[in-house]
């Protein structure tokens, strides 16, 4: 027999942490097959609210995987758990909208690291050039020439003896 809940998710950090997208795991691995989620604020708190359809057996196993686990970002202070009686959606919908959603939210993420890059590339390009001198300043060093030469010869006497030359 089927079985619709609402669970709601109350905490001061569950909204961009991956709350839907984790539950929507859940609920595939479960095969749940109505799941509808979205974010809510209320009272200055946020909210995660998933309506959930599916045989009692499933219903149960996913209430109880969303008592004990949260996303690992997630603070939550409260879950909720009520029967409902409206519309749910299909699960698979919501597979669909997170695949849609999750990339939306990383290309300003990934726009900023490529800028990022950018910058650390001048500041590479820097230290290369103030390293340049690094080896004539360690060949004016008493003792260095011969002994890093002897550890070069060491170590390609060790890579022919491991048959890696």
């Amino acid at each position: 027999m089927s079985m619709k809940i609402k669970i709601t998710i109350i905490g001061s950090r569950v909204h961009d942490v991956g709350y839907r997208v984790f539950l929507m795991k859940h609920a595939m691995n479960l095969a749940l097959p109505g799941l509808s989620t979205y974010n809510w604020d209320e009272n200055n708190q946020q909210e995660v609210i998933a309506l959930v359809e599916g045989d009692e057996a499933r219903i149960a196993a996913f209430r109880q995987m969303v008592e004990k686990n949260k996303p690992e970002l997630a603070e939550v202070s409260k879950v909720t758990f009520e029967d409902y009686n409206g519309e749910v959606g299909r699960t698979c919908e919501v597979a669909m909208f997170c695949s849609f959603i999750q990339p939306d939210k990383a290309i300003p993420l990934l726009q900023d690291m490529k800028d990022d890059l950018k910058d650390m590339r001048g500041d590479m390009k820097a230290v290369r050039k103030n390293t340049d001198a690094i080896p004539q300043v360690l060949e004016d060093l008493p003792g260095y020439a011969t002994n890093f030469r002897q550890m070069q010869a060491d170590v390609k006497a060790i890579k022919e003896r491991l048959g890696m030359s």
